[in-house]
């Protein structure tokens, strides 16, 4: 996967094709954050929409999108089971922590694709291959 399309060293200058790949793979990543704005399944869509306009034409889109659509369809999931086990009071301690830790990585995801650097999201279940 990532071996085929490698990110250019982040201390070589950029060309303007590189630059917009590395651009619209950042987005992939701070688009799930779309749900946080009140769009309901912002955090699926925005990268999904992302991933599918531009994959054919940037393999670094292809790559960092289904990243984070993974990323972001195994959160969904996460949180589903910890809203059904608020029902017997655990999952009171275990929503906040969840939210906190999707943010923070997103965060950390596109910083490091604006860098040029790989991120391997943790506990992520590869749906999309």
């Amino acid at each position: 996967m990532a071996e085929n399309h490698p990110l250019p060293d982040s201390t070589e200058p950029l060309n303007s094709v590189q630059k917009q790949e590395r651009t619209w793979a950042t987005f992939c990543h701070l688009s799930s954050l779309a749900a946080f704005i009140g769009i309901p399944f912002g955090n699926i869509f925005g990268p999904l929409i992302i991933w599918l306009v531009k994959k054919n034409e940037m393999p670094l889109v292809q790559e960092e999108g289904k990243s984070a659509l993974n990323f972001q369809i195994s959160m969904t999931i996460y949180t589903f089971v910890v809203f059904v086990l608020c029902f017997i009071a655990i999952g009171f301690l275990l929503i906040f922590p969840i939210i906190l830790a999707n943010v923070i990585l997103v965060i950390i995801a596109a910083i490091k694709t604006s860098n040029g650097e790989r991120f391997q999201y943790p506990c992520t279940i590869a749906f999309i291959k």
